[in-house]
């Protein structure tokens, strides 16, 4: 047999080999693929009501934060109260050296009384005036000159009486009382310190905490589903229509009583593009003081809402997804809206619907259009 006959019989048989082996390594491949698909517990989306709290950081102030300082100048001679004492409004804090106000009183009192002398004597002057001019023992220009300084001897007893009331004044304000009852704040300054109106220092701050605010912030989606949500036709009146709110403490307790928000403020932040809130809270057991934080928790109730479980969801920069099942039981990552939580829950405003099929669980390793094979989820 000639060498180009063995070719011509050859080159055939080789193809038509390659052909067999690849059919071969294709069923295998298609083989291993349906090997491969996992099979993985698959729930359906429901909707139903859902109780949500949504959630702000708060920081939490005295209903008055008063800040005490003095209204005249002087060494401080008394502190009659400590740091983090609860002092009764009008109760004396502080004493200022008054001795010098005393002598300014004094001065002022004894400057009085002379012009006290002068008006009595002005007022003889005229009453000697007044007949001798009727009688044309004198000309009439000296009863009104007699007149003219008795009136000035009036004016300048009204201004004697001025000095010695503002001098009181002065001697009042040594002793420097708490406007409030309320908590001691610091106390920068000791005793002999030379304190006066114009110090940057306050001598300290009383704080009113009978009642304490807790303020907290909202973005603008949280604004509008605020106006949205509650009735009325101004904020006032859809604040009187908000449930109450909790407080959760730094440390994770809730506290014990409930407040409700008072008011809002007139605009937005234009650097957070957020809008302040106030709540207030009683705070008979003085409990919360100026300065602490918290959460502010504000119930929320949402008819037929998506519900998806927590677990069933990843994680990944600031985002949620869910693997959604389709009808060729392909698997795709879904993002999803979360409006809230509700239990073992998130609230979805978009990203899925009610009916839709998610994997439930055991998705750590499936990767976007992979095929699975659903089973039942034991999930109730």
């Amino acid at each position: 047999m000639s060498t180009s006959i063995r070719r011509a019989i050859f080159m055939p048989a080789v193809f038509l080999f390659v052909l067999l082996i690849a059919g071969c390594g294709n069923h295998n491949q298609a083989n291993q693929q349906v090997q491969a698909a996992q099979s993985l517990p698959v729930t359906t989306v429901q909707m139903a009501d859902a109780n949500d709290t949504l959630q702000y950081a708060a920081s939490i102030q005295g209903i008055a934060n008063v800040e005490i300082r003095p209204q005249v100048s002087g060494y401080l001679s008394r502190i009659l109260t400590e740091e983090g004492a609860f002092v009764k409004a009008g109760q004396t804090l502080f004493e200022i050296d008054d001795r010098p106000y005393q002598q300014q009183l004094a001065n002022a009192q004894a400057a009085l009384k002379s012009e006290e002398a002068n008006l009595l004597s002005a007022k003889l002057e005229v009453d000697k005036q007044q007949p001798l001019v009727e009688n044309k023992v004198v000309a009439p220009i000296n009863l009104k000159t007699a007149q003219a300084a008795y009136e000035a001897a009036q004016a300048n007893v009204a201004q004697a009486k001025a000095a010695v009331q503002s001098a009181q004044i002065n001697l009042n304000f040594c002793r420097i009382q708490s406007p409030v009852s309320g908590y001691v704040g610091s106390i920068p300054h000791k005793r002999g310190s030379l304190v006066s109106s114009q110090d940057a220092a306050a001598l300290t701050t009383v704080s009113d905490i009978h009642n304490v605010y807790a303020y907290f912030s909202m973005g603008e989606d949280g604004y509008l589903n605020f106006q949205n949500k509650y009735a009325g036709n101004s904020i006032s009146e859809k604040i009187k229509h908000t449930p109450a709110v909790l407080l959760q403490l730094s440390n994770g307790d809730l506290y014990r009583d409930s407040g409700r928000i008072q008011l809002v403020e007139g605009q937005f932040d234009a650097n957070t593009a957020s809008i302040q809130f106030r709540a207030i809270f009683p705070n008979a057991g003085s409990l919360l003081r100026t300065g602490n934080t918290g959460t502010i928790l504000i119930p929320e109730h949402t008819n037929n809402a998506v519900l998806v479980p927590i677990a069933s969801t990843t994680d990944l920069q600031d985002k949620v997804f869910v693997w959604r099942v389709d009808e060729q039981n392909k698997v795709h990552q879904a993002i999803l809206t979360v409006k809230g939580k509700s239990g073992v829950y998130y609230i979805i405003s978009d990203g899925i619907k009610s009916g839709d099929k998610i994997v439930e669980s055991g998705f750590d390793r499936l990767s976007e259009g992979a095929a699975i094979v659903p089973s039942v989820s034991k999930a109730k």
